[in-house]
């Protein structure tokens, strides 16, 4: 595989499993050290044994991304071991409840949009603190959904948490393009994850009717393209919404 983020510093929030995991596989498989994020100590050390025994660099850093003082340390621990930070995935994101938009709790209602979206803006603030600091380039990657673009039954912390990523995504690039900071998002369809295990057999069925491609997703062809968007192959890309979807979108 070809190094081609030699020397470059990664870091992937919800790292312990699924699409974060394969993101930073992928990442260190390309050759950069990858400082591994999730609140699930067990299953993200795995994830750094995993990329050590195939040669790479790795750390873990525990971290609740709705908390932005422990966004902050995350930064500040990844420049403080690496040296530095080129490249950051902020992948991290629960389902959340489901319920009508009437029903929905308000409980329910702010502990989505603080996982999966102030999360976003905790962790892109201070990414850009640190790489404004280096002067030099620097590649973000926010993790949003087909349901950014779109929207669904029974969702409606969840939508609107994913359509405000794309929409930060947007103003963030707009504002540091000049400065070399490129910042896009993806958004995936459904991807068969643990998250999905739980589902039963007619569920599952059902998801994959959604997608004109006929089957679900997997985390690796996520992974393959934030890691494009992270490198110099995509050096004239930034602001940009990326469905990975199977067909979805345009049905």
């Amino acid at each position: 595989m070809e190094k081609d983020l030699q020397g470059k510093v990664a870091l992937v929030t919800g790292a312990a499993s699924g699409i974060g995991q394969a993101i930073a596989v992928l990442y260190s498989q390309h050759g950069a050290s990858v400082m591994v994020s999730d609140v699930n100590e067990t299953l993200g050390q795995k994830v750094v044994d995993q990329i050590t025994a195939d040669g790479g660099v790795a750390r873990f850093f525990k971290a609740d991304v709705g908390d932005p003082a422990q966004c902050e340390a995350l930064v500040s621990e990844t420049v403080s071991a690496f040296g530095g930070l080129d490249m950051a995935c902020n992948n991290a994101g629960i389902g959340g409840e489901l319920n009508l938009t009437a029903d929905y709790s308000l409980e329910g209602w702010q502990k989505i949009i603080n996982v999966n979206l102030n999360s976003v803006f905790y962790c892109l603030k201070y990414e850009l603190e640190a790489m404004l600091k280096q002067n030099k380039t620097g590649s973000i990657v926010n993790m949003a959904s087909i349901l950014g673009q779109v929207g669904t039954a029974q969702s409606p912390g969840y939508v609107a948490a994913k359509h405000g990523v794309v929409g930060l995504t947007q103003t963030a690039a707009i504002e540091y393009a000049a400065r070399g900071i490129r910042i896009n998002s993806v958004g995936p369809a459904y991807i068969d994850t643990p998250l999905l295990g739980v589902l039963p057999p007619e569920v599952k069925t059902m998801l994959v009717d959604l997608h004109p491609i006929g089957r679900l997703g997997r985390s690796e062809e996520v992974a393959e393209l934030v890691i494009w968007l992270s490198s110099d192959k995509a050096s004239f890309v930034t602001g940009s919404y990326y469905p990975i979807d199977g067909g979805y979108l345009a049905r």
